[in-house]
């Protein structure tokens, strides 16, 4: 289907399926993909036409691995959930404003009503504008105006632009080179053993194959769970399917930024906004959200994307 065509059809889903209904009484807004408080690996910027008709690039474009974690950028209403040309797309009413995200496996339905955060479907790489590396796509409208979706996020952290001289409309960067064994992080738990590394692979409960966006390691129930890196803890509370979890952002480790998060907690041993000493106790382990047991799920950002835990942590471990 002709892309401008495609185009128009989504604005005229959004606009009819559009009512008014309360936007979040906190004003809280997360990124869909990625550390839910920043930075994004940003792939192509907003760039919107002069004429409504015209060519531009309506929305931002967010690097994430195919079937990563798609969350609502803030609380609203799910007003679509499905498939338009050719790609999967979910749209959610926040009242005088609408975001868009595609391509999305969406796992909502419509008339859901879901909060900043929540999960809303896994990436797809049918359909990205990224092709052949994945990406979301993420639009805001206001009216029958498109806006800058970054711009709903009030404090944003590190945005990451597209790689090399590029402008921001020309075609997106390849994708980066993976990170190199750096062993810059610490172990989130004393005597580390892998239950379960970070890929693909069949989820024990739903039977769906999908990316494992983490590293399980064993952690009898109550485990102290450790910080991996000196920083200021970005989220403390219940995430969906990944219970009670707790992010960090630690800023620059050498020469990128990395953000790390430990999920199915039972409790918290910190605050969001505290600081945090590498090492120092910032939770304990449980079977909080989707999980079969007791355990650690552990994920790191690198750069603003996601990345194997393991080539950030020290070469010694048990794997099973």
């Amino acid at each position: 289907m002709n892309p401008i065509i495609a185009l128009f059809k989504i604005m005229a889903i959004v606009s009819m399926l559009a009512v008014a209904e309360p936007a979040d009484a906190t004003g809280r807004w997360v990124y869909p993909v990625g550390p839910p408080h920043g930075p994004a690996d940003v792939a192509r910027g907003f760039d919107p036409p002069e004429q409504p008709w015209g060519a531009g690039h309506r929305g931002v474009d967010l690097r994430a691995p195919e079937g990563s974690e798609v969350r609502a950028g803030g609380s609203g209403r799910i007003t679509y959930a499905g498939m338009l040309a050719g790609r999967g797309v979910v749209v959610i009413d926040h009242g005088t404003l609408r975001t868009t995200y595609e391509p999305v496996d969406a796992s909502v339905r419509v008339g859901a009503r879901i909060t900043a955060g929540e999960p809303i479907g896994s990436l797809s790489a049918r359909g990205s504008h990224c092709a052949p590396a994945s990406c979301l796509h993420w639009g805001a409208i206001r009216g029958n105006t498109y806006v800058d979706p970054l711009d709903l996020i009030s404090v944003r952290g590190t945005r990451l632009l597209p790689l090399g001289q590029r402008a921001i409309t020309e075609k997106p960067p390849p994708p980066p080179d993976p990170p190199p064994v750096s062993g810059e992080l610490g172990w989130p738990v004393r005597n580390p053993y892998v239950t379960s590394p970070y890929g693909l692979r069949t989820h024990p409960i739903t039977g769906e194959r999908k990316l494992h966006d983490g590293t399980d390691f064993r952690a009898r129930c109550g485990t102290p769970i450790l910080a991996s890196a000196s920083g200021r803890v970005t989220g403390a509370g219940p995430r969906g399917a990944y219970g009670l979890q707790v992010s960090l952002d630690h800023g620059r480790i050498g020469d990128i930024t990395m953000a790390t998060s430990y999920s199915h907690l039972s409790r918290f041993a910190v605050r969001q906004g505290q600081s945090v000493r590498s090492g120092e106790v910032i939770g304990w382990s449980g079977n909080t959200g989707l999980s079969t047991g007791c355990h650690l799920h552990f994920m790191v950002y690198a750069g603003g994307s996601l990345s194997d835990p393991m080539t950030w942590l020290p070469a010694r471990t048990q794997e099973r």
